[in-house]
């Protein structure tokens, strides 16, 4: 079983800065992808940036130039740096691991709330 404890999320002004954090724990397989996913009030989760164990990432196009993913394979720990926030980034973001396809696990979500 593996569980994905999220942090970071808060309230922060247009313009600025916050950093997501996602520790993976439990029985986790080498070989993944570890995600982010947003969902805001009234819209489809999305897809927000994805890292691969090797290091091979994507982004959504709302949040390419603004949005860096990455991961610490030996802490199991995915980070989302989040800056030049926008009031349309504001959304519970969700954390995802992937392995063998099938297996996909889910983080509690935290809530990221852009607004002056």
């Amino acid at each position: 079983q593996v569980q994905l404890v999220e942090s970071g999320g808060g309230l922060v002004q247009p313009g600025g800065s916050l950093r997501l954090s996602c520790a993976a724990s439990g029985s986790v397989f080498n070989i993944n992808v570890m995600g982010w996913y947003r969902q805001a009030p009234g819209k489809e989760r999305e897809l927000v940036a994805g890292i691969t164990s090797g290091g091979s990432t994507n982004y959504a196009d709302s949040v390419k130039g603004r949005f860096t993913i990455s991961r610490d394979n030996a802490k199991n720990t995915v980070y989302l740096q989040m800056n030049s926030l926008k009031p349309e980034d504001t959304a519970v973001y969700y954390c995802k691991l992937t392995y063998s396809t099938k297996y996909n696990y889910w983080g509690q979500g935290t809530q990221v709330t852009v607004s002056s």
